[in-house]
């Protein structure tokens, strides 16, 4: 039997770059729930989430809290905190408490509870977002869900290698924008997978203008602030308009689907001999891999005051001294302006660049 609109649950989860369309998915082709699609976030989000959070919080912590209280404003009746790696185990039940104590009546599922649970505690939690669930339906949109999000990466990492050279200006942001609009509505597998195969083929096609010895630049850093765009002040899109190849190891495919941190350890062994935190191992094993791929620079960012990411500076001052590759360190809080970005990486840039034509 149909699930009447008015009788779904209205589920909201914390932006985060691209990742809300394969959640969106999810919930409403799996669950049959209704999912609040935010806008992009803005400065209000951004203070929202910094009024109303601790001092010693961190910016990815601002920035969820900021998207949940727009998200209860927008009419949510459940929000999802999708747990974390670190404190954000805990954040959870602190967002939680905030969002009672400003007054907002509504539900909260923190899913580090369910972080390591067996598949029927899952299933149980899924129940209950929907008491008509269909379970083959739920398996079928977290598979194709989760295809999203592999495709979305894939050709993410396509246009930031690739942009920078570009023959006609934009060309490759109108085919990018495009296969992102078409994940944001998609309704059907093959929606999914006709948008992703035709933006490959299209950039593929697309000409361009690569000088003799291009700038390779490697991002790595911080699990939220690395990926979310709107965290890092679009980092990767400002290298792209100076003309960088830019590369990124760390996103939710990577991550979660093919490269277990467990499995990575032994690659860095000669620079970290056990865990030293929820993204370090990611963050140091694709530090390496740039050095050792002959790459101009490696660019690390994190949140102000990540301690797992501050121990890591040490090992890639390390992996810099060795194979004499420069990296330049990016902290993030919760600023308004691009001005000082814009001119550290336009200087960072124009070193890597001389550097090649040194080398030469």
């Amino acid at each position: 039997m149909e699930i009447r609109i008015e009788d779904k649950k209205k589920i909201a989860f914390p932006r985060f770059n691209h990742y809300g369309y394969p959640i969106r998915y999810i919930v409403e082709q799996g669950l049959e729930a209704q999912f609040i699609q935010l806008p992009p976030a803005t400065k209000e989000t951004a203070d929202l989430g910094s009024r109303y959070s601790p001092d010693y919080a961190c910016a990815p912590f601002k920035h969820t809290l900021g998207s949940l209280i727009e998200a209860v404003e927008a009419g949510a009746d459940v929000l999802v905190e999708t747990g974390g790696l670190c404190r954000l185990d805990y954040y959870g039940e602190l967002q939680k408490e905030i969002i009672r104590e400003l007054g907002y009546r509504c539900e909260f599922i923190n899913l580090a509870e369910y972080m390591g649970g067996k598949k029927k505690e899952w299933l149980k939690l899924a129940k209950h977002i929907n008491p008509r669930l269909n379970p083959a339906k739920l398996a079928t949109g977290i598979y194709e869900g989760v295809r999203m999000a592999e495709y979305i990466d894939e050709i993410e990492e396509l246009y930031f290698k690739n942009a920078g050279f570009e023959a006609e200006k934009g060309s490759y942001k109108k085919v990018y924008r495009k296969f992102l609009l078409k994940m944001q509505i998609a309704e059907y597998k093959n929606e999914i997978k006709d948008a992703y195969q035709i933006a490959k083929q299209e950039m593929s096609e697309l000409k361009q203008k690569i000088p003799e010895n291009p700038v390779r630049i490697g991002v790595v850093g911080e699990y939220f602030t690395v990926m979310d765009e709107h965290s890092n002040q679009f980092l990767q899109e400002k290298l792209v308009n100076l003309g960088a190849s830019v590369y990124r190891f760390m996103n939710v495919t990577n991550c979660h689907f093919r490269a277990k941190e467990t499995a990575l350890r032994p690659k860095i062994r000669e620079y970290v001999q056990y865990n030293m935190g929820p993204t370090t191992t990611w963050t140091v094993n694709s530090a390496l891999d740039y050095a050792k791929r002959g790459f101009d620079g490696i660019i690390h960012v994190k949140s102000f005051g990540c301690t797992p990411e501050m121990d890591a500076i040490p090992v890639l001052q390390n992996i810099s001294k060795d194979y004499h590759i420069p990296v330049l360190y990016l902290s993030y809080d919760m600023q308004d302006s691009d001005t000082g970005l814009d001119t550290r990486l336009e200087a960072f840039y124009d070193m890597l660049e001389r550097k090649k034509k040194v080398i030469r």
